[in-house]
């Protein structure tokens, strides 16, 4: 991405993000009850060395009682999320890099005695033909460095795509590649990400079941991810971001026993 013109994602990133969410070739089911489903990403032909440490994973969810449209607004509305996000410790818009873009910052707690967690990342989304994506990845952002108090995560490449099944009913999909960081064993993240998934969907899609009457008592015509002249954030160069590598940040020492089950990454 660095030779390209711009760190804004491109209408082929959408559509690769797309391809990824609805493709089942190299991937394999790792869960499968309560109408969710995730699956860890496979690589076929290639040595154990050249398969990344973090795993790829996806998670699908059918949700048959509230709209593409609302599971939409309550994946964008940062007010809202601090009603049902449990695991954020703090989460802001930094600023606006285009219609359909912005940089933003969140921090979530974990079991001690691991260390809390934070990321920085360029979110963009897309509403085209009747589907909803959204896709970010981490960045560096000039006033937001990684600070003592956090360990400073990386989002590879994390996103949802969303599409209506019928009038109150979608097909709901999460696809990540996030690495916590910190000396935790790749193995340890690996399992936990496939055992917090379904939770987090839980999670999501409860949320979704009481955004609408929420938001109506809560700014309701302010939706600036779908009217973009509402947004009240500062404008930002895209220039100005870089993308964030793993070898440039501080590795913290964590060395300890952990449960599999117990690190929490909602971002």
């Amino acid at each position: 991405m660095s030779s390209r013109e711009s760190i804004l994602p491109t209408e082929a990133d959408f559509a690769d993000f797309r391809k990824q969410c609805l493709s089942s070739d190299n991937w394999a089911n790792k869960y499968d009850k309560h109408g969710r489903q995730v699956w860890v990403e496979v690589h076929p032909g290639k040595k154990k060395n050249q398969v990344p440490k973090v795993h790829k994973i996806k998670c699908k969810m059918v949700i048959d009682d509230v709209p593409a449209a609302t599971m939409y607004d309550v994946l964008h509305d940062s007010i809202f999320r601090k009603t049902w996000d449990s695991a954020m410790n703090e989460s802001f818009d930094i600023a606006k890099l285009s219609n359909n873009a912005d940089v933003g910052y969140y921090s979530w707690r974990c079991p001690p005695p691991i260390k809390n967690r934070d990321v920085v990342t360029l979110r963009s989304w897309q509403v085209k033909d009747d589907e909803y994506i959204i896709i970010n990845f981490s960045v560096k952002h000039p006033k937001h460095p990684p600070n003592k108090l956090n360990v400073r995560a990386i989002s590879l490449l994390t996103g949802y795509y969303i599409k209506p099944t019928g009038a109150n009913s979608c097909v709901f999909i999460y696809l990540s590649q996030a690495d916590p960081m910190g000396s935790l064993p790749k193995w340890v993240i690996n399992k936990a990400s496939q055992v917090l998934a379904p939770r987090v969907m839980s999670r999501v899609h409860s949320a979704g079941r009481s955004y609408s009457e929420w938001k109506q008592q809560n700014n309701p015509e302010y939706k600036p991810w779908l009217y973009p002249e509402q947004s009240k954030l500062p404008m930002m160069n895209p220039a100005e971001l870089s993308i964030q590598k793993a070898d440039e940040l501080e590795q913290v020492d964590e060395t300890f026993k952990v449960d599999a089950q117990e690190c929490e990454d909602s971002s």
